[in-house]
């Protein structure tokens, strides 16, 4: 069984844990189901998402939140160009692949990577295969400059917390029930909201301001 985590950011910018779901299984329909629950509550005008590429997941966000951006992780995404390269080579490929989303602009990422491309396709079909297929999802954090891409482009926040769930459930081995393991990751969960509630906010909200200003203005 999977235990669903969601966290996300209010208008002040401060963060906050959303949900903690127990699932039978990785699901559209379960997903579908969290996030349905999600905006019983309130959740509403939902600009980005970011999630691994988990197809279930991605289905239920574009199906659940219409006129939302979905963000693929690109450390996730690193890792599944990175598997179809050798051993050897890994870490000079890695270093050339981290430029794409180190440019200053939507443009300019789509121009490195498309050279990249075309200089190591010969020698790695597969790896730019799953690149090139997977690039346009994983540049989406651009259309929400200026918000640092650090905090946006990836789910690190997210995977910090889960490894943190993990070192604690993990001392306890085996649990009698789903019931008890929820209640440990959501007793250690509510500490952590409260820190993030009497911390600096994780956004500045001036910055989330630009940023609705420049969503509301007409298409040319």
């Amino acid at each position: 069984m999977a235990v669903a985590v969601v966290i996300g950011l209010d208008e002040k910018g401060h963060r906050d844990v959303l949900a903690v779901e127990p699932m039978q299984e990785e699901s559209t329909d379960t997903y579908k189901a969290v996030f349905e629950k999600l905006k019983q509550r309130g959740l509403e005008n939902v600009w980005l998402v970011v999630s691994d590429a988990h197809k279930g997941l991605v289905k239920a966000i574009n199906e659940s939140f219409l006129q939302c951006a979905w963000q693929r992780c690109k450390v996730h995404f690193m890792r599944n160009i990175l598997a179809h390269i050798p051993a050897k080579k890994k870490a000079w490929f890695a270093g050339r692949l981290k430029q794409i989303w180190l440019q200053p602009d939507y443009d300019s990422a789509k121009e490195y990577a498309h050279s990249f491309i075309e200089s190591v396709d010969k020698s790695y079909p597969e790896a730019t295969a799953v690149l090139e297929d997977g690039l346009e999802d994983s540049l989406q954090f651009y259309d929400f400059a200026p918000i640092d891409f650090r905090k946006i482009a990836s789910t690190n926040m997210l995977e910090r917390l889960n490894r943190e769930i993990r070192r604690r459930t993990t001392v306890v081995g085996i649990f009698p029930s789903m019931d008890s393991y929820i209640r440990l990751v959501t007793a250690y969960l509510i500490e952590y909201s409260e820190d993030w509630s009497m911390s600096h906010c994780y956004i500045k909200p001036d910055t989330l301001q630009q940023v609705q200003e420049k969503r509301q203005k007409p298409v040319a």
